[in-house]
């Protein structure tokens, strides 16, 4: 029993690896500058996706941006000095491929991240992050999304410590915006 975690953990960290250094580093810089340049960023993925790109929108607001979660009943309308990011695998999820519509349409510098170069998601935005997710792995090690996701989250730690350094905070500064009292 203990030697199958271990081989799940292997397999995980092998793959994730794998997905992980297969993303363009220009990719990550780009957006990095989107981040530092728009005025505010609304981010959306459904499902794990989702919750993935919820991690990611506590990363900024801790950094001290102006950060929402599309489908939030908070969350105001996305404008032409926006950016907009979107998570989904397949790229091919409707409310995500529709989301990317819309901000385009409206003005907003649409990037996602996805693994399908060619889906529809990708088509309608104006910048993608791909992410080559192995197709020979063990369905029942990792399966349907986890290795996109993880990967994801990974790519987006990745990005901290540059926008810690070009916004000027410390992980202390980071800690005062921490939802603490829940």
């Amino acid at each position: 029993m203990e030697n199958r975690y271990k081989d799940t953990l292997s397999a995980l960290v092998r793959c994730i690896h794998e997905s992980a250094g297969s993303i363009d580093s220009k990719s990550l810089g780009d957006l990095v500058e989107l981040i530092l340049s728009k005025k505010t960023i609304f981010i959306y993925g459904s499902g794990r996706s989702g919750l993935v790109g919820q991690y990611f929108a506590v990363r900024l607001v801790q950094l001290g941006l102006d950060v929402h979660f599309v489908g939030d009943m908070t969350t105001p309308i996305i404008g032409p000095d926006d950016l907009t990011i979107l998570v989904s695998n397949t790229g091919e999820t409707m409310s995500a491929v529709q989301t990317a519509n819309i901000a385009r349409r409206i003005g907003s510098h649409v990037v996602c991240i996805t693994s399908s170069k060619y889906s529809k998601l990708a088509h309608a935005s104006n910048s993608t992050i791909l992410l080559h997710i192995p197709q020979n792995t063990d369905g029942n090690l990792v399966p349907l999304g986890t290795l996109f996701e993880d990967a994801t989250i990974l790519m987006f730690d990745s990005l901290i410590p540059e926008l810690m350094k070009r916004l000027g905070q410390s992980e202390e500064d980071m800690r005062k915006k921490h939802a603490i009292w829940v």
